[in-house]
């Protein structure tokens, strides 16, 4: 962070503050210049809209996330199927994403994501109504000690949002942008993170006590209608125009993304830290029910609570991006975090204490939203607009597709071995790749 104290004998000065901006400051006055820069975002009308609707949302598609893990390892007492139920969530992103980008090049992008936003309405509801009939069931008599075949009813819905979230995922990021100045977007960017870890507070926290007193079905109906929130807000959003493509085909628009990035060597620098750190440590997340049920023996509220506390160290993190917005080697100090979190995994893996393992995971959560955030910011400052949709969409299926694939690895590797020694391998993993790149890979360091 930038120095925030003036020469010896003044007055302290804001870092980045405006020439009015930089006057002694009372308390007041100090008070209210931080929370502009905190909020810079929040003073264009539209992005406010598009925040507020998608807060609602994330919130109750944490509900279902929890709630669904907490399903799927009831049907299935098996780590491995938690790993293929976020393999399979994530599959149409790897496989459809780039094509996604595409289309966000081509067509209207506010459209695409209320499309995106009905599918995934639409499998939350069904999915519920699946759970009420009893249809998605633990096999009779054995809950919990044996697979039960319905769980494939949710491995489906899983596959069709991750289809709805192929499209939607690239005309979201591409819309972000086109919602306020340049010089906000990193902190447009972290308030989005901010909203989205919110949600992952308060999402776990609900389901917690729904399903502890109402079940699963509450959970999955209550996310359905969460999409209503986001769907008002795109209907009523007002988008700048932007000047459309010239009429090529979708391959050779394709190919051209993937040209722009290839030649832009920092572009593949973060794409690679998007994929690295997702696959290595998104685990965590995904083994979080193993862990509270076979190392620490404990239930769903403590579950809830973990993700909890996960979810508020990211948005500290995200926080903390906001009050930073811009500023000079972005690249080397989500290197550094990142090595950080590594040990941070690899630590909780081998922690056997609640209370320090509650604190652990906090700090997971400051440091997977650092990088994250860091790693967005670069690439939206760095790409043009008429390309945005295509190398956001690049970028994309590095970053979610190291979720699926580093969940299906660690599900399969923690029935072989132990989801701790899982999690340390990957904690020591994520370091030694973060120092390689932070020594090897100036052009990235640099940015």
């Amino acid at each position: 962070m930038p120095d925030s104290t003036g020469a010896a004998g003044s007055s302290p000065v804001v870092p980045g503050a405006s020439p009015t901006e930089a006057l002694p400051l009372t308390p007041t006055t100090a008070s209210r210049v931080a929370l502009r820069r905190l909020a810079a975002a929040f003073t264009y009308p539209e992005f406010r809209k598009l925040w507020m609707g998608a807060c609602t949302s994330s919130i109750g598609t944490w509900m279902q996330n929890v709630a669904q893990n907490w399903l799927v390892l009831t049907l299935t007492n098996s780590a491995f199927y938690l790993g293929l139920d976020a393999f399979l969530g994530q599959l149409p992103v790897m496989l459809f994403t780039l094509i996604g980008g595409v289309v966000a090049d081509r067509r209207d992008r506010r459209r695409i994501l209320l499309t995106s936003q009905y599918v995934q309405m639409m499998s939350a509801f069904t999915l519920a109504l699946l759970v009420y009939l009893q249809v998605v069931r633990p096999p009779d008599g054995t809950a919990g000690h044996a697979i039960s075949m319905t769980v494939w009813y949710v491995l489906a819905l899983s596959f069709l949002n991750g289809c709805a979230q192929a499209f939607g995922g690239p005309a979201y990021q591409s819309l972000v942008p086109s919602l306020v100045e340049k010089k906000d977007l990193p902190n447009a960017i972290a308030l989005n993170s901010i909203q989205f870890n919110l949600a992952r507070i308060i999402g776990p926290l609900l389901a917690g006590v729904a399903l502890a007193t109402l079940g699963t079905v509450f959970c999955f109906a209550i996310n359905g209608l969460s999409f209503v929130a986001v769907i008002v807000s795109l209907i009523v959003l007002t988008v700048p125009p932007r000047t459309p493509l010239p009429p090529q085909p979708m391959l050779q628009q394709l190919r051209g993304g993937l040209s722009y990035v290839r030649h832009e060597g920092p572009l593949l620098g973060l794409i690679l830290v998007a994929f690295v750190t997702t696959f290595l440590g998104m685990p965590l997340i995904t083994m979080l029910p193993v862990f509270v049920q076979k190392v620490f023996h404990l239930g769903v509220t403590e579950y809830s609570q973990m993700m909890a506390f996960q979810g508020a160290g990211a948005v500290f993190g995200a926080l903390i991006v906001a009050w930073m917005g811009r500023f000079p080697r972005m690249g080397s100090v989500a290197l550094k975090v990142q090595v950080g979190l590594g040990a941070v995994i690899a630590a909780f893996a081998l922690s056997r204490v609640p209370a320090l393992s509650y604190a652990l995971l906090f700090l997971a959560g400051i440091g997977q939203i650092v990088v994250f955030s860091l790693a967005n910011s670069l690439v939206q400052l760095v790409v043009p607009n008429q390309m945005r949709g295509r190398v956001m969409s690049i970028y994309m299926v590095a970053f979610r597709s190291g979720m699926p694939l580093g969940s299906l690895t660690a599900g399969y590797l923690a029935n072989i071995y132990s989801a701790p020694t899982v999690l340390v391998g990957g904690g020591l993993l994520l370091m030694a790749v973060g120092l390689i790149v932070l020594t090897t890979y100036g052009r990235l360091s640099d940015i």
